[in-house]
């Protein structure tokens, strides 16, 4: 099965700098919309079969074009909504960024036990994200492509612990920017491997939004 995993389009929270991983969470901006259109134009000769968002409207709305130009229709599905921020939500403080990743870090470190103040840890995330993904490949097959529309953290720390050929350290240095992709290839019983990383947005560096504080874009 071959597994794009795609970042939503930027968002006023990514502009601020505020962790919003509750629903439905802010729309896209202007400059979001305009990746959202370059993602739908880059991946038109993709032949996928599928398109699945998180239950974070932004994902919906990034989908949009792209499930347009392939007569589709996005799937919400739960499961692969971002790392949940519990007592951190909606602020934009650099020290709350560093408190709400240091229990992530620790999940690549082996401690799953490992909990975000108000959240959850390492164990119910991993559960939630392996569920969503697995019955998107039990509707699918092996010989599908599909698309997954979800969140910077979510994608990097699953990526993290599932990939067979990076770890952790590779996942949270290097960054994802907004309509960055992911390209897998696998199962969730064979395991699953990177093919590409496309970290930039998908349409190129004219898309870029160097101003913008993204804590989730980039090291984690």
């Amino acid at each position: 099965m071959r597994l794009l995993l795609i970042r939503h389009a930027e968002t006023p929270a990514n502009v601020a700098g505020a962790l919003s991983t509750s629903p439905p969470g802010p729309g896209i901006t202007e400059l979001g919309r305009s990746q959202a259109s370059a993602l739908a134009e880059t991946l038109a000769d993709v032949p996928l079969d599928g398109l699945y968002v998180s239950t974070l409207q932004r994902t919906a709305i990034t989908a949009e074009p792209l499930a347009r130009a392939h007569g589709l229709d996005a799937v919400v599905i739960d499961g692969v909504h971002e790392i949940e921020a519990g007592d951190f939500e909606d602020s934009t403080d650099p020290q709350a960024f560093r408190d709400y990743i240091a229990p992530i870090r620790r999940w690549g470190e082996g401690d799953l036990s490992a909990t975000i103040p108000g959240a959850h840890d390492g164990h119910h995330f991993l559960a939630r994200f392996d569920g969503a993904i697995a019955a998107i490949a039990e509707r699918h097959g092996l010989d599908s492509t599909v698309g997954v529309v979800s969140h910077a953290g979510a994608i990097r720390v699953w990526l993290g612990g599932r990939a067979s050929n990076l770890g952790p350290d590779f996942a949270g240095a290097h960054h994802l920017d907004n309509t960055g992709v992911v390209d897998l290839d696998g199962s969730p019983t064979s395991g699953w491997r990177v093919v590409a990383w496309q970290g930039e947005p998908l349409g190129g560096e004219a898309l870029e939004d160097d101003a913008a504080r993204d804590p989730m874009g980039g090291t984690l």
